[in-house]
């Protein structure tokens, strides 16, 4: 009976000591720019979530990639405060700027002149996605000015 409790209670330790970690990804390419907050303000045990991280600012190319988890310090806050204060962590990945934003573009360029009626600018279209296809490429349309 002892040895039950002693197992019960080893195996209650080692649950409650696993750090919770959730991980988005959007798709971007990650840069190594990133934005941490290691305590983030959570309460009563995460149902008031903490303020949202703002990145508008300081990822100019959108955002790769956002983690939070709980780690064990996070944790040990979490259970002195009976729950009450959850704090967690958070790490925000910017993106890294678009091939077409650095002028590093790789694909074809097609122009539709300037004052380009409806037809015009729908044959340019279709002329790109055709030139896409062809090359398994991406094609920039530019209006001229």
């Amino acid at each position: 009976m002892q040895v039950q409790r002693g197992a019960v209670l080893l195996a209650a330790v080692t649950a409650l000591g696993a750090c919770y970690h959730a991980t988005i990804e959007t798709g971007l390419t990650p840069s190594t720019q990133t934005l941490e907050q290691s305590f983030a303000s959570s309460w009563i045990y995460g149902l008031v979530p903490p303020k949202t991280v703002e990145t508008t600012t300081r990822c100019p190319n959108g955002v790769a990639k956002v983690e939070t988890q709980q780690t064990f310090v996070n944790q040990v806050v979490a259970f002195l405060t009976l729950g009450i204060y959850t704090p967690m962590h958070i790490r925000v990945t910017c993106a890294q700027a678009a091939a077409a934003t650095t002028g590093a573009t790789t694909g074809a360029m097609l122009t539709v002149p300037a004052g380009a009626e409806g037809d015009e600018v729908r044959q340019a279209f279709r002329s790109a996605a055709e030139v896409a296809v062809r090359q398994q490429n991406a094609v920039l349309v530019r209006f001229a000015q």
